[in-house]
């Protein structure tokens, strides 16, 4: 299934980061500027780079098995298969597929998009969103054979639960949303997006349940992040892939809610500090994260929550 018309969120913003990097390495007779875009996607960061920037190569990376059918098809159909190099890995793996290649000297250019695919959300069967009724996957890689969101509301015990929608949604109603989950799974598991959100916005007492957000939204969230891991592979991937940039080279990561944001602020901040142990010296870019521009918000809506956060390594 071909993704539709997808809208690279900060785009410019990012472009702009790898263009200062760019004038740097010019500086130093680079010839070859070397990328990463570790959340390839529909691709748009990543042409978006061999576009705007001259002489780049991209690595690109994806855990989804129809980003890479898909991301295949749209480089050989530019003929770009000499400047994307097209991975079908989890970006928490880079670091390591990096230190066994001999000819890798480091890259110019890290960027993370930790957003959900547009794709994810408008297509009913990977079971992302409440506004279908589908099984309950919501896996990023549904052959992984990692367990599903149906699976975690099956097995997990009631604490467990508790704690995935409060530390991963912030759900104010963890605890009586997970009691009904128990009670619920006693006579039938649940296995739909619609048996999840009937369930939370019964929980929901009558005056919360219209409000502008959908009272199940945190709780899929939750369900979303332990399902992926998002949490544990953003953090090591914070440990591991600030060395592999040249001195000059920027990491970009975009997020969009505030467990990922408050995670990549405080690990940039340490890093820079050298409160953690990594080979090279470390500038934070951004004191205050870099957001969409007005233009932006009006083209896409799904831009609003987007903030992006710029670690430099020092010359």
């Amino acid at each position: 299934m071909e993704y539709k018309e997808h809208y690279s969120v900060l785009k410019n913003e990012c472009i702009f980061q790898f263009r200062e990097v760019q004038k740097f390495q010019s500086e130093n007779e680079q010839m070859e500027l070397l990328f990463a875009d570790l959340t390839f996607g529909a691709g748009g960061h990543s042409f978006a780079i061999l576009e705007e920037i001259e002489n780049s190569k991209v690595y690109a990376t994806d855990q989804d098995p129809e980003a890479i059918e898909n991301g295949t098809k749209q480089i050989e159909a530019r003929q770009l298969q000499s400047k994307i190099d097209l991975l079908h890995i989890n970006f928490e793996e880079f670091a390591h597929k990096m230190s066994t290649n001999l000819s890798f000297e480091g890259l110019d250019g890290i960027l993370i998009d930790l957003g959900v695919s547009s794709h994810h959300f408008d297509k009913p069967d990977r079971g992302f969103s409440y506004r279908f009724d589908a099984p309950l996957d919501m896996r990023m890689n549904p052959n992984s054979g990692d367990p599903s969101a149906a699976d975690l509301l099956r097995d997990l015990s009631e604490e467990e639960l508790i704690k995935v929608f409060q530390d991963y949604g912030e759900e104010k109603l963890s605890t009586r949303i997970a009691e009904k989950i128990c009670e619920q799974r006693k006579t039938a598991p649940i296995k739909t997006t619609g048996e999840l959100e009937n369930l939370i916005f019964h929980c929901y007492p009558k005056k919360w349940r219209h409000g502008k957000t959908n009272p199940s939204t945190r709780v899929c969230q939750a369900l979303r992040i332990a399902v992926n891991r998002e949490l544990d592979v953003l953090t090591r991937a914070l440990c591991e892939l600030p060395p592999l940039l040249r001195p000059g080279g920027r990491l970009c990561i975009i997020s969009f809610h505030s467990l990922e944001d408050r995670l990549v602020k405080h690990y940039f901040r340490r890093i820079a500090r050298k409160e953690i142990e990594l080979t090279g010296e470390y500038k934070v870019l951004t004191k205050k994260p870099i957001l969409p521009s007005a233009k932006e918000l009006e083209e896409n809506n799904r831009s609003r929550s987007a903030k992006l956060r710029v670690l430099q390594r020092l010359s």
